[in-house]
């Protein structure tokens, strides 16, 4: 398996996973704890955290497919940057944690910048 492979079935299975697992088929009390510090009501978190799975599925699904997309990969980018910030500022505790944002996020933003650019290499040898 090449290496723009390897790299784009990754970031989707991360995004498939964090989607499915924490958030739809059992709701994590981290997932939870997160999502409640927003300050919604109980009920409203729920459904914050259900569409945030159903949003992170879609997006690992299409990432399989549209992977050689700038936007998409940018898009993946901006997006764990941005969950990454969320947990800075809202609960920076648990970047200190055993499997963290930190662990998870920066080298799966490094990976989309493999991708990208060994992308761009297969694009301009054709």
């Amino acid at each position: 398996m090449s290496s723009i492979q390897l790299a784009r079935f990754t970031i989707a299975f991360s995004w498939i996973y964090h989607g499915l697992f924490p958030k739809l088929i059992q709701i994590s009390p981290l997932e939870m704890a997160m999502s409640s510090a927003v300050g919604f009501s109980e009920e409203n978190t729920l459904l914050l955290i259900k569409f945030a799975g159903c949003g992170e599925l879609a997006f690992g699904i299409a990432f399989i497919f549209l992977y050689r997309l700038k936007p998409i990969v940018w898009l993946n980018i901006f997006g764990l940057s941005g969950l990454l910030g969320f947990v800075m500022l809202l609960m920076p505790h648990l970047l200190v944690e055993a499997f963290n944002p930190v662990t998870t996020n920066i080298p799966l933003i490094v990976i989309s910048f493999v991708l990208m650019n060994d992308s761009k290499y297969v694009h301009n040898k054709k």
